[in-house]
């Protein structure tokens, strides 16, 4: 089977969104992250989304955020895109750490639903735009409306994607029917954000992953994506099939928790969370090692 063609990637194909590692009495731990980024990078990651959900955002300062972008950026160099989530619910805010992370050199923008206030489409339409328009780098929206509360409609990201720089979407939406039109009326780079269903948005037209599961599969997952835009669907499907342990297993409960439990299994800088999020219990780190050995993980 011929090569498959493919979309522009504005930020690579395979992006982990990184946890934030944190020092046992809860403070920033810039050499763990230096050191977990590297090891991202060279594990198959040519991108970063760091200040993300998955970077414990909601409980990181905003001077901490800038420290950590800084950091990433002094490991990996230009081996690495770098992309800094600086979505919050309140637009005002949003564009100032939009401004921080291009002071502190990010690539570009992860920009998620404003989340619990529920703002109707036409507010996210202009909430999206303002952040488009507060600096010079590009951004990806991220549409998972199972923690915000509102999905991205597709006619909104039509919308969107007429503005230059805003050039992705990071789909956590769960509807493949949704994402079908959006891609096909639109120009953007479609990122799953769902490792479930990683393959199944490449075989409708996106062009990588932005996964929880790459701090620990991040080879699996580049050979399942080369495989597919080689054309070989089939060594697509059995690498997917092959990580469907490690793909429930890492979303048993709060997918956090269970990377910071996995990275920790493997020796790499993660260190505890902070409040709200908790460690695992002993039982389901006992599940997790199960889950991530039947998915072909080294412990």
């Amino acid at each position: 089977m011929a090569p498959i063609s493919t979309p522009q990637t504005p930020f690579g194909r395979v992006l982990t969104a990184m946890i934030t590692p944190f020092t046992a009495d809860g403070a920033l731990d810039l050499d763990g992250a230096q050191r977990l980024a590297a090891h991202l990078v060279d594990a198959g990651n040519d991108g970063l989304i760091v200040n993300g959900t998955t970077g414990e955002s909601p409980t990181t300062t905003d001077a901490e955020k800038s420290q950590l972008i800084e950091a990433v950026l002094a490991a990996v160099g230009d081996r690495a895109h770098v992309v800094a989530g600086i979505g919050t619910n309140d637009t005002r805010h949003t564009l100032e750490l939009a401004r921080a992370a291009e002071r502190a050199g990010a690539h570009g923008l992860l920009a998620v639903t404003p989340y619990y206030n529920k703002p109707p489409q036409e507010g996210l339409y202009r909430h999206f735009s303002a952040i488009a328009d507060a600096t010079e780098l590009p951004v990806m929206l991220y549409d998972i409306p199972g923690r915000s509360g509102v999905p991205i409609d597709t006619e909104t990201i039509v919308r969107l994607a007429e503005h230059p720089r805003i050039v992705a979407n990071k789909d956590a939406k769960g509807d493949l029917g949704r994402a079908s039109w959006a891609i096909a009326r639109s120009d953007l780079a479609w990122y799953s954000g769902d490792d479930m269903l990683n393959l199944p948005l490449l075989s409708v037209g996106a062009c990588g992953f932005v996964s929880v599961v790459g701090h620990v599969v991040a080879p699996e997952l580049r050979a399942m994506l080369d495989a597919f835009l080689a054309g070989d669907v089939h060594k697509a499907t059995e690498i997917h099939q092959r990580l469907l342990p490690v793909f429930t297993g890492m979303f048993r409960t709060q997918g956090v928790m269970t990377t910071k439990a996995a990275l920790g299994l493997q020796g790499l800088p993660a260190g505890p969370l902070r409040l709200p999020l908790v460690e695992l219990t002993a039982e389901e780190t006992v599940q997790l090692r199960v889950d991530l050995a039947a998915g072909g993980v080294q412990l």
